[in-house]
């Protein structure tokens, strides 16, 4: 078959509502909110809009590498012209349209100031996955497809931070922890194989600095001691099997730093990934279309998603359970307090080294949904973390994009769903009552 000629009938899984609900959230918080506040950062400063720590000579490596990217470049490298000359022709101002919030702007700029010009404009992408079926009913790739043809869905890998996590407090409750089982917040010590020392530390000053504090808390307020903790009883390989049991396929190297979140890994990944604990455990595969049809309407081929079992469903309802902590006590409370969310919600913000990334992955019942926002390059970010942070960039997106969700009673949502436990497990998720019955068993850990 001629994909353009042959006049073939493609039904993907989008949900065009859904659809026009999620691009309609990432341009409300990047226009009205999260670019403002980045240009008024941004503001008089030379190297802009790079960090304050990225040398000229970084600078200059990443604008040169953007321009090769271009379909301009390309076209005069054919043309046999020299990299000198192509660079000289880059600096002559032309008449050209470039991108803003406000719409496309004509205006007089040589093709080097305006990749400079493009820059500074903070990226997203966006998917949202039906729980049962695999189904893909948002997909918002980038900010504008003509002027920044990128897709931070599939495509894009970027350091994931916190939102790997739950990889390893998944290994945890596999092997038969409590969400309520108290470890010491405190800072904990690798030797690596060449010798060094590695002491990972908070992101900040907890709470409970030096206290013993549940498994739960440590997650719901993103606790790197305790994440650390974790990964000292086990390795990374084994973390690394559940990622790959939960459909992450991009490289991870096996060292203990994975439990802080350093892999680069899709949103793709990342969404089908986390599907898996309101799926009761069993990961399935996200697809993009139902079936093809031939220009007389005969059925030529179906798809269905791909799925195999994770974990079990009593690990899946544990992780379910400690994530709605994220959003009831710790780092996606903003959902309750400032957007009036009340119904069950199960989240992982996550920042990464330098507010390079922002993430956001939450779930409901019935539809997953994952947002990535940051710079094109790592080293275009806000300066701190009030900015910067995971629940700032992109929680604020799936707020958005899920008031109007809920709000639009055709597509059958509502907010009286509920995770529902199987009656053939019984789980303790009383912290207070299980600290009383484990009182005396706390007393030999492992440091």
């Amino acid at each position: 078959y001629n994909l353009y000629k042959d006049g073939l009938k493609i039904y993907t899984t989008i949900d065009s509502r859904m659809q026009k609900y999620a691009e309609n959230a990432v341009k409300d918080h990047l226009k009205n909110d999260l670019q403002k506040a980045f240009f008024r950062e941004q503001k008089g400063r030379k190297k802009a809009p790079f960090a304050w720590n990225v040398s000229y000579k970084q600078i200059k490596h990443l604008m040169e590498a953007s321009m090769k990217r271009t379909d301009r470049y390309w076209r005069l490298k054919r043309q046999g012209l020299s990299l000198d000359s192509i660079k000289a022709i880059f600096k002559i101002p032309v008449p050209t349209k470039v991108f803003s919030w406000d719409g496309y702007i004509d205006t007089v700029l040589s093709p080097w100031d305006s990749i400079r010009y493009s820059k500074f404009f903070l990226q997203a992408g966006l998917m949202s996955m039906e729980t049962s079926t695999g189904y893909v009913k948002a997909y918002v790739g980038g900010i504008d497809f003509r002027y920044f043809q990128y897709d931070h869905v599939t495509k894009a890998k970027r350091q994931v931070g916190s939102t790997f996590k739950p990889f390893l407090y998944t290994l945890a409750m596999q092997e038969g922890y409590s969400p309520c089982y108290k470890v010491p917040n405190v800072s904990v010590t690798f030797e690596l194989p060449e010798g060094k020392i590695w002491s990972p530390k908070n992101a900040d000053i907890t709470k409970y600095e030096g206290k013993m504090v549940s498994l739960k808390w440590g997650l719901a307020n993103s606790v790197n001691n305790i994440s650390a903790w974790l990964m000292k009883q086990f390795t990374p390989e084994a973390v690394i099997k559940i990622a790959r049991n939960m459909g992450v396929v991009s490289h991870i190297d096996p060292y203990p730093s994975i439990c802080l979140g350093t892999p680069d890994i899709s949103l793709y990944e990342m969404v089908g990934a986390f599907n898996t604990f309101p799926n009761k455990g069993i990961y399935i595969k996200p697809i993009f279309i139902n079936k093809i049809e031939d220009k007389n309407g005969t059925i030529i081929q179906t798809f269905s998603a791909s799925q195999n079992e994770a974990m079990n469903e009593k690990t899946a309802f544990l992780m379910v359970n400690m994530m709605e902590g994220v959003v009831n006590q710790g780092t996606a409370i903003r959902l309750r307090y400032k957007y009036g969310f009340k119904n069950q919600i199960g989240a992982k913000t996550g920042t990464t080294q330098n507010q390079s990334d922002g993430w956001f992955i939450a779930y409901v019942p019935r539809l997953s949904t994952g947002i990535w926002v940051g710079g094109e390059d790592r080293a275009i970010h806000f300066r701190g973390i009030h900015y910067g942070q995971g629940a700032n960039m992109a929680l604020p997106i799936w707020a958005l994009y899920m008031k109007q969700v809920y709000a639009d009673s055709s597509l059958g949502y509502s907010v009286n769903e509920k995770f529902i436990k199987s009656q053939s497990f019984n789980i303790n998720m009383d912290c207070d009552k299980y600290d009383k019955e484990h009182e005396n068993s706390n007393n030999n850990i492992q440091l």
